[in-house]
């Protein structure tokens, strides 16, 4: 009984630290900006400045004996996928990642907090699901106050592409804020509105991409 008591404490104690480090956080320094996104047992990491995509890595992640340990599904670099140990330590607003300083930059309360993984799209008129083969897929983390959407090919070792900012979701409207975009760096500084909701646990996405074409689609929980 006692050896199921130690058990069971152990797991909630990791499910709590994994629940308080769910965010957006920060490191700027020198004019780069380090991001670090945690939601539903994912993480990225990405590396930017105001006019230039530098790296972003990312995957699953658990909390063990006071690390987080990242199994890379992406690595924009094209290196090697690999297991991470990351020794962390939470203060305040303040996140500790392997002795660098990170800080929270909003509360974690909106509804669209998640792993989303597109799942629809309209197409002439008409509602057409997306089905997923393979390996590859489209990813989009939110979490605190930032966004970030990647795609990749874990299994193939294949980055696609990524970019986020920061986003706002109240009353239907949706904005996103582009701060780094690894294909295009002159859409950084944009700021693009939609008119969004959740409807049956999916994500309805409309208005007009970066590229002025209009977008409808449907994202679903990826985990």
């Amino acid at each position: 009984m006692k050896q199921i008591l130690l058990i069971t404490a152990l797991f909630l104690s990791a499910f709590l630290n994994a629940q308080n480090l769910n965010g957006s956080w920060l490191n700027k320094n020198n004019g780069l900006t380090e991001l670090i996104l945690i939601q539903d047992n994912y993480l990225t990491h990405t590396l930017f400045s105001a006019t230039e995509f530098i790296e972003s890595n990312g995957g699953a992640v658990r909390i063990q004996n006071g690390k987080i340990i990242l199994s890379q599904e992406f690595n924009s670099k094209g290196e090697e996928l690999k297991t991470l140990d990351l020794f962390f330590k939470l203060e305040g607003d303040f996140l500790y990642l392997n002795g660098k300083e990170f800080k929270a930059t909003a509360s974690n309360q909106s509804q669209l907090a998640g792993v989303w993984k597109i799942s629809g799209r309209m197409q002439d008129g008409k509602q057409v699901e997306i089905n997923h083969t393979g390996s590859r897929k489209t990813l989009k983390l939110l979490s605190g106050n930032y966004f970030q959407w990647f795609a990749i090919d874990p299994a193939e070792n294949k980055f696609y592409g990524t970019g986020g900012g920061t986003f706002s979701f109240d009353g239907g409207k949706y904005i996103e804020n582009i701060e780094f975009f690894s294909k295009d760096s002159s859409r950084v500084g944009a700021s693009l509105n939609f008119e969004d909701r959740i409807e049956n646990e999916q994500w309805i996405h409309t208005g007009l991409s970066s590229k002025g074409e209009p977008i409808y689609e449907i994202w679903s929980k990826a985990l």
